[in-house]
């Protein structure tokens, strides 16, 4: 176990830093390539051209690529200074990038929000996980029967219908109506409650969306392995129900609902966009939004180096826990 954790540490070592030269390519080369100024993207077009001779001095943008790339990449772990203009910027480590725009280097900006989308994220993952291995569990055990028409039914209703559409329905009834929770984003250390209050409709909302795919998911995945001749062995050993059902077949249907999860996390690191939007969270889905908006090309790149990471490190976790799930991944 040890071998294979150092092995897939350095699987994921070496992904981060394509990851980055990946990025690297994208805001930087490709520019170029099309005959676009970086320098131009960076501050915008309006500006004059002394502010965009300054930050192609600040980016150094004229040095050879491979200058570019160690200097980029030295930021990451050290810091930068960005001189030019007869001015000098200092990037604090871990450098992200520096907005010219707002004047903020990136990496507080990201900090101050990431634990918004973590706490909306983990809560309605929580939520999506009972809902969807429930509904899809009974739905695979109760095979034609009503119960799973109903489960099926709220599983493609939850996969049809938007999250701006539910949001704003559950905004409507719970906050202003029956106002029976909280229609405001409340920080956790200003006050618990109200931001549990204020969670609690976002949560449900993310929950309905994706606990219908993994509802649907767990029920095929169940239905192809009772079938399998382990469960008939352990039924004819004598095992109840419940044990079969918990012990063993379990195991083999959280396989997908894993790797699903895994993705799926780490993908709402980089932001939640129209849940964010629709409740006014101040998350990295509204810092994104507000950055493409107004073209803030280092807050952009910021975002994607965290999002890539953040679905890196959970694809990490989840190949971990495959050996504790699931006995047979231990033994390959």
């Amino acid at each position: 176990m040890l071998t294979y954790l150092i092995r897939r540490l350095f699987a994921v070592a070496v992904m981060l830093v394509v990851i980055i030269l990946a990025v690297f390519c994208i805001f930087f080369l490709i520019p170029k390539w099309t005959g676009t100024d970086p320098a131009t993207m960076f501050v915008g077009k309006q500006a004059d051209k002394e502010a965009i001779e300054a930050v192609r001095q600040k980016l150094q943008l004229d040095d050879p690529i491979l200058v570019q790339l160690f200097e980029f990449f030295k930021g990451i772990f050290v810091g930068r200074d960005y001189t030019g203009g007869g001015t000098t910027t200092h990037c604090s480590a871990p450098c992200f990038g520096y907005s010219f725009r707002t004047e903020q280097e990136i990496w507080p900006i990201l900090t101050d929000r990431l634990p918004v989308t973590l706490s909306l994220a983990v809560g309605a993952a929580v939520l999506w996980l009972i809902i969807g291995l429930a509904v899809g569990i009974v739905s695979a055990l109760k095979r034609g029967t009503i119960w799973d028409r109903l489960g099926m039914t709220g599983a493609l209703a939850g996969v049809s219908l938007p999250i701006y559409f539910t949001g704003l329905i559950l905004l409507a009834v719970f906050a202003y109506q029956l106002d029976l929770v909280s229609n405001k984003f409340t920080p956790f250390g200003d006050n618990p409650g109200e931001w549990f209050s204020g969670m609690i409709l976002p949560w449900i909302s993310l929950a309905f969306l994706f606990g219908a795919m993994y509802a649907r998911i767990t029920r095929a995945t169940m239905l192809e392995v009772m079938g399998e001749d382990y469960i008939r062995t352990a039924r004819a050993k004598g095992l109840r129900e419940p044990v079969v059902i918990g012990k063993h077949a379990m195991r083999s249907t959280m396989t997908p609902v894993l790797t699903l999860l895994g993705i799926d996390l780490g993908a709402l690191m980089g932001g939640a966009i129209l849940t964010e939007t629709t409740f006014s969270i101040p998350g990295l889905g509204q810092a994104v939004l507000k950055a493409i908006n107004e073209k803030d090309l280092p807050l952009i790149l910021g975002v994607t180096l965290i999002t890539a990471t953040a679905v890196v490190i959970a694809n990490l976790i989840v190949d971990l826990l495959y050996g504790v799930i699931d006995p047979r991944v231990r033994l390959a």
